[in-house]
This record gives C-alpha cells, sequence and structure tokens, in this order.
C-alpha cells in the first residue's frame, strides 16, 4: 500500500462522515431530493472556487478528460443523482448512527462489482472484509429479528450503496484524470439534475441560511471528499479505496451519539465490532506477488521515479508531467493495489 493514497483515502473518509449526522438535521426542515441536490451543488460550486485558487502550473500537471472517458462521466454523474436521494430519503426513515454504519454496504457493492464487471483481483482477506461487513448490514437492516422484517430506511441506504458501488468503479475509470474538474462535474452535473427532481416533485428553496449550510455541507461532505477520493483511488484501486473510506461510517456513528444523545441498542453495538473488524481486514490487506504488465499507452500526471514510467524525454524532464506515453512490457515483484496500472489477472 501507497502511504499518500491511503492518507487521501482516510481524509476522505473523515470528510463524508461528517454528512449524515448533519443532513439529518437539515432534513428536518428541508426534503430529501433538494437536500441531496444541494449537497452535489456545494460541491461542484465549492471546488469550482478551489479552481479558481489553484496554480496554473498544478493545474498543466493533470491529465484532462477527453471522448474516451465519457460514458463513464454519464454513467457517473447519473448514478450520483440517485444515490443521495435514495440515502436522504433513507436517512430521514431510519437513524442517522445506522444510517452511517449502513454506508458500509458501499464497500461490498464496490468490490463485487470491480471483481464481476471490471475484474479486480480480490484476495482472500478482501473476501473476510466482505463477508462481515455484510453480516453487519444484515444486522443493522432487520428491525425485528423475531418476524425478520426490514426497515425501509435501511433498504433505501443499501440501494444508495450500490448505486455509490457501481460509480465508484466508473470513477475509478477516471481516477488518473485531473480529480479537481472530475468533482466539478460530478457536483454540477449530478446536482442540477437532483435539483431538476427535486422542483418537479414539488420542493420548493427554503430560506437562505438553511440552503447555505446545506451548500457547506456538500462542499466539504461530497466536494473535499471525493476529491481525496479520486486520488487515493489512482494508487489503490477501486475495492481498496473503499475499504478505507468505510471508517466514515464510524466518525458518522460516532457524531451521532453525541449530536443526538442515541443510546447504542445490543445489535447496533454486535454489528459496530463486526463492521470495524471487517473495515481493518480489508484496509490494511497486503498484496504481492510476480507480475507482467503488457504494453499500454496512456495520460496522466506521473514521474519517472516510481518504476513503472522509464520513458525517456528529450531533453530530460524531472519531477511530476503530464503527457500521452508507453508503458514497456515488464515482468517484476513488488506490493502493489489493482490500481490503473495493475490491472493484471490473477
Amino acid at each position: 500500500m501507497k502511504r499518500l493514497p491511503t492518507a487521501c483515502a482516510l481524509l476522505a473518509a473523515l470528510c463524508y462522515g461528517i454528512s449524515a449526522p448533519v443532513a439529518k438535521l437539515l432534513l428536518a426542515r428541508l426534503p430529501p431530493a433538494l437536500l441531496a441536490a444541494l449537497l452535489y451543488l456545494g460541491a461542484g460550486i465549492g471546488m469550482s472556487i478551489v479552481n479558481l485558487f489553484r496554480k496554473k502550473r498544478e493545474a498543466s500537471l493533470e491529465a484532462k478528460l477527453t471522448k474516451a472517458e465519457l460514458p463513464y462521466a454519464a454513467a457517473m454523474i447519473l448514478l450520483d443523482i440517485a444515490a443521495p436521494i435514495l440515502l436522504m430519503f433513507g436517512l430521514s426513515m431510519s437513524s442517522p448512527a445506522s444510517a452511517s454504519l449502513l454506508n458500509n454496504f458501499e464497500i461490498v457493492a464496490t468490490a463485487l462489482i470491480a471483481l464481476v464487471a471490471f475484474k479486480e483481483a480480490i484476495g482472500r482477506r478482501m473476501w473476510l472484509a466482505i463477508g462481515a461487513i455484510t453480516l453487519g448490514s444484515a444486522m443493522l437492516s432487520i428491525s425485528d429479528f423475531e418476524t425478520l422484517t426490514f426497515s425501509m430506511g435501511s433498504i433505501f441506504v443499501l440501494l444508495a450503496c450500490v448505486s455509490w458501488g457501481i460509480e465508484n468503479n466508473c470513477t475509478s475509470k477516471l481516477s488518473l484524470k485531473d480529480p479537481l474538474q472530475i468533482v466539478v462535474i460530478k457536483g454540477f452535473g449530478s446536482g442540477v439534475g437532483a435539483l431538476a427532481i427535486a422542483l418537479a416533485t414539488g420542493s420548493s428553496l427554503s430560506s437562505a441560511s438553511l440552503v447555505l449550510a446545506a451548500l457547506a455541507l456538500g462542499f466539504v461532505a461530497y466536494g473535499l471528499s471525493i476529491y481525496f477520493y479520486i486520488l487515493a483511488q489512482r494508487g489503490l484501486g477501486a475495492a481498496r479505496t473503499s475499504a478505507f473510506y468505510a471508517f466514515a461510517p464510524f466518525v458518522g456513528a460516532g457524531l451521532s451519539f453525541a449530536v443526538f444523545r442515541e443510546t447504542p441498542t445490543i445489535s447496533f453495538a454486535i454489528a459496530l465490532v463486526v463492521m470495524l473488524a471487517g473495515a481493518c481486514l480489508a484496509a490494511f490487506e497486503r498484496h504481492s506477488h510476480s507480475h507482467a504488465h503488457e504494453e499500454m499507452e496512456h495520460e496522466h500526471r506521473h514521474s519517472h521515479s516510481d518504476g513503472h514510467h522509464n520513458h525517456t524525454h528529450e531533453p530530460p524532464v524531472t519531477g511530476e508531467h503530464s503527457h500521452a506515453h508507453v508503458h514497456a512490457a515488464i515482468v517484476h515483484t513488488h506490493a502493489h493495489a489493482p490500481d490503473m496500472h495493475h490491472a493484471h489477472k490473477h
């Protein structure tokens, strides 16, 4: 595992962790679909302002989206319209602590979709983590163990997790591109789409203070979180980034207990332990073996000191830069994650 991507994943988790308890407070005054729209618009507006202060040199180091990535970008936007609306409906019907922990099911959805649709390698330890998180999710979803009835709020949260699981894998395909550009596209594209749905279903903008609060939450919990998440995906891949991201629900659950004075149930406490064990198993997996890199060409930010970018420049170039380049075929052994340079089969 690489330290910088891991740090970015944990920062993403910390930023997102505050969303459930704060959103629960805002849902008392704002409809779910409208709040979902404002959260993504806050991400788009906030990160656009950050982009204004970004140095031109820093911006020039990042590769921009091309036509080849448009299908993934379109799918990302559509799924980001659906997922937060589903989450807000689920949050309105359940406790913020339970909803926070249920967000961990996003790891399971992301990992399974990464395995089935994108052929990302998943080891034994990751499977144990998936099993533990699935068990914890089931415990939180069942509202009555005697009759095995499921909470509707939990069902909505789980559907949101599946939507985000698919979206995480689409975003992973864009992770080598400019993360600020991706977040701005996500924010405005998904925000405008969700706002249209909210207004069409009868929602109306409330007080300016509520709107500003929702936009501010969106900037931190969605804008900054997604930015750090994309940086993490570059080095860790979709499944493992979501594993580190799993610590966000524990932040949300802790804040929920502090803000809402909730008393944890026995089933919640057991689910908490099971999910924490699963998150730790997933987050600290180590993967190393001899593997082959096939020749490939793509464009992204890189340096020549990472052992994978051995092409030459005339005149020589040092430090990070971005351009279209070719990776020569090579066989070597080192610890790695299934990032965009390690999509090999096992």
